[in-house]
């Protein structure tokens, strides 16, 4: 028997629905990953988990690269980039391989989240910053009893006690005074700043976004 039209127009009526609940069902199954991506990114793990010794060792790694490329632009044009966002990059690509080599060696590993990721970066851009802002490459260079020499020892004002015999002991110490007296310096500028003045910084704030965007992987909620 031939289909009446009306039945044919039921079942065409019938496979739309079926599409329609279909469409429905994978925007659903969407929405849910989507959700479950977002809680992911604002868990906030443990102190002692953000610490690990890949990161560690990326963080070395990625801050004596920054370092070297620092200290050279500091010696020949007296200028330093920030390079936070590329080190956030760079960082994501060098544990994102290698949690991908383990995976196919069957080595389970934790996996990598934004916070590992920021402290990877933090570390790194301490690296290159302790070089440049140690005065390295610039007035602890000037102390330099070579300096002295090169600069001239009869020429007027250049005297023999203004120079400093920069020992690594010495130089291992100011580190140290100048890495934390930043780091007291740095806690009142960010209450005031950051929390009171809610003032956004452009260089933070790209990182931010970018490091959520590795990691969330097209969310968008990832701003």
């Amino acid at each position: 028997m031939q289909n009446t039209p009306k039945a044919e127009f039921m079942d065409a009526e019938h496979k739309d629905n079926n599409v329609t609940n279909l469409d429905h069902q994978l925007e659903e199954m969407e929405s849910k990953k989507e959700e479950e991506s977002i809680e992911v990114l604002k868990r906030i793990q443990p102190w002692q988990r953000q610490i690990t010794l890949r990161g560690l060792i990326t963080s070395a790694i990625v801050g004596s690269i920054y370092s070297v490329i620092a200290m050279k632009l500091n010696l020949t044009t007296g200028i330093t980039p920030n390079f936070n966002v590329s080190a956030a990059l760079l960082s994501y690509v060098f544990i994102e391989s290698w949690t991908k080599i383990l995976a196919k060696l069957g080595i389970v590993s934790s996996p990598f989240t934004p916070q590992e990721n920021t402290m990877v970066l933090t570390c790194a851009v301490a690296c290159y910053s302790i070089a440049v802002s140690g005065g390295l490459g610039s007035y602890l260079l000037g102390l330099d009893k070579t300096t002295y020499e090169q600069a001239g020892v009869d020429t007027p004002g250049n005297n023999p006690n203004t120079y400093k015999n920069l020992t690594i002991g010495w130089i291992t110490g100011y580190q140290f005074l100048v890495c934390f007296i930043g780091l007291f310096v740095l806690i009142p500028l960010r209450k005031i700043l950051v929390i009171d003045y809610k003032l956004t910084f452009p260089t933070g704030m790209a990182t931010a976004v970018l490091i959520n965007g590795f990691h969330s992987r097209g969310v968008k909620e990832a701003k």
